[in-house]
């Protein structure tokens, strides 16, 4: 690979209308997104909980409304991907497209142009145990970009930050011949990644003997227990020598690594803070001579310390986005992950069930404002329980798809009765737009009782499944139901406006690529006000179909 990444900054991946190639070029598109984003701060700082509580769809253009209500779910799930449709408005059109030409584009970089010198190697099924399909993508692409990297700055040893299970160390170890040191907050995550890298390395070892080659005795990350709290902290433990025991305490470590060591910072989805703070040691160590940094858990990033000298937030970082004044809030940083792969991937009926659950979700905060009001103040968590509602549906429809096949061969009397209580419990179809519906879906609209009609059938399955989700959050809460308690009142005043969940929740996620193009753009920017004393550049090197946080942030001193 070059010594340099002049190569790669022609190929950055940065959209065709703005570019990310010196600090000047960064700060203009930083400045066109805060432009964009300031009049839609009622979009980013809402939290979808209280849609019904706060009437959010009342800050939406009604034209734009009214226009997606009607839209099959396919189309609004492809919305976040800046995908129109021509018989929208002009104004909405206007603002889908303007996401999509500020936001930071996405699809995979061809590594061995970008990076020269790259070469993804698959994974054996030694190394690869244990990872499903998303984490051995990641693993083995971040591990060939990461050795590339390392051999081009001439360093010594990897150090591994938020290793997890160690598999990026292990196959950097082993496969790539590197001394690692892996650094976890978890002890359990240690302690597997010793007992993993124990059973890789006899069988390495093994293979070694079996052709005669070198001592036998093949590399093996060393691991540190330790929750990173610092830039010094993270500096001391980057030191540590990799020929030494394994270290479980920060004061272990000591003394431990000649002037000469040269270093390579990497994580894969180092959380929160802890991919600024990597960025930041990269800094301020000079025994450190490149970083590579996928960041993700945008939420969790410290904010607010424009005011503070010398204060450590994770954002913003760059001088020019703290002389921005711009401020994002939690709500906006927890938008910023949601990823438009991922909904474009979502099918009719997941996309649907997303939009439902989040409609029981803001109902359900209507019940706890009525009937809880003191628990509000806590802004309570009832986890995600949606997901598992979400699967006992699933199987429910699945049942509800074979017992309609078996029952043609039943009278129909019988058919009737026995799928009753099935329809009840059964997804019903939200969009009548769409003309393509599945046959299973189809098959929600026939009588159940032989005289009810499709939508009173409907309205009880919905309520129901809103009184089962309802009753579960309470009851993780810690919540029982009041005997004066009347969730369907509730529920018939929320649900004439259910239906504008979904344009709703998919014009906000619209915004959550923009907003992590912003957090990623701000860190870059931070690099780059360096001077020339090192390079950076901000590559996507995953498939983002497979792996949303696919950005990597790579810097090397010159």
């Amino acid at each position: 690979m070059e010594n340099s990444l002049s190569s790669s900054r022609s190929h950055s991946h940065c959209s065709q209308k703005f570019s990310c190639k010196t600090a000047e070029e960064t700060m203009e598109w930083i400045n066109a997104i805060i432009n964009f984003i300031r009049p839609y701060t009622f979009l980013t700082n809402a939290h979808v909980t209280n849609f019904f509580t706060d009437k959010l769809w009342q800050s939406i253009d009604p034209d734009w409304l009214q226009c997606l209500r009607n839209e099959p779910v396919q189309n609004l799930l492809l919305i976040p991907s800046g995908v129109i449709q021509e018989h929208w408005p002009d104004s909405l059109k206007e603002f889908v497209l303007d996401l999509k030409a500020l936001a930071f584009r996405r699809e995979q970089a061809d590594l061995k142009k970008v990076l020269p010198g790259v070469n993804v190697v698959s994974l054996n099924s030694v190394l690869s145990q244990g990872m499903n399909f998303k984490k051995k993508h990641e693993v083995e692409v971040l591990s060939a970009v990461v050795s590339s990297i390392a051999y081009s700055v001439g360093a010594q040893t990897i150090v591994d930050v938020g290793a997890g299970q160690g598999y990026l160390a292990q196959v950097l170890s082993f496969q790539y011949q590197h001394s690692v040191v892996a650094i976890d907050a978890c002890s359990h995550h240690g302690t597997v990644t010793e007992k993993r890298a124990e059973q890789i390395k006899k069988h390495y070892a093994a293979q070694m003997q079996t052709h005669n080659s070198g001592t036998g005795i093949p590399n093996v990350p060393k691991t540190i227990t330790c929750r990173v709290m610092s830039i010094d902290m993270l500096k001391a433990l980057s030191c540590v020598s990799p020929h030494i025991d394994n270290v479980k305490q920060p004061e272990l470590i000591g003394q431990s690594a000649d002037d000469k060591t040269s270093l390579v910072l990497t994580g894969l989805h180092a959380c929160g803070d802890l991919s600024v703070t990597m960025l930041k040691t990269f800094l301020e160590c000079k025994d450190v001579k490149a970083v590579v940094s996928i960041g993700c858990c945008y939420n969790l990033l410290s904010e607010g310390c424009l005011d503070i000298a010398g204060s450590q937030c994770g954002f913003p970082m760059s001088c020019g986005v703290k002389s921005s004044g711009i401020s994002l809030g939690k709500s906006s940083r927890d938008l910023a992950c949601q990823s438009a792969e991922r909904w474009k991937s979502l099918g009719k009926d997941a996309g649907l069930d997303n939009f439902e659950l989040h409609a029981f979700r803001a109902a359900f905060q209507m019940v706890l404002c009525k009937y809880y009001p003191e628990i509000i103040t806590s802004s309570p968590s009832i986890g995600r329980q949606g997901k598992a509602l979400r699967r006992q549906r699933q199987r429910r429809i699945l049942q509800c798809s074979i017992n309609c096949e078996e029952s043609k061969h039943l009278s129909m009397p019988e058919t009737i009765s026995h799928m009753q209580e099935i329809c009840l419990n059964s997804q019903p179809p939200e969009s009548k737009t769409d003309d393509n519906s599945a046959s299973m879906l189809d098959f929600h609209g026939f009588s159940c009782n032989g005289g009810t009609g499709y939508n009173e059938t409907a309205a009880a399955s919905k309520y129901l499944l809103f009184e089962k989700f309802t009753q579960s959050g309470l009851s993780r809460l810690g919540l029982k139901p009041l005997q004066e308690t009347h969730f369907h009142e509730l529920w018939k005043e929320a649900e004439p406006f259910a239906d504008l969940i979904g344009p709703y929740w998919s014009l906000r996620a619209a915004l959550g690529p923009l907003l992590e193009t912003l957090l990623l753009l701000d860190r870059l920017l931070f690099l780059q006000e360096q001077g020339s004393s090192l390079e950076a550049v901000m590559l996507p090197i995953f498939d983002p179909a497979l792996s949303p946080r696919n950005v990597a942030i790579i810097a090397k001193r010159t």
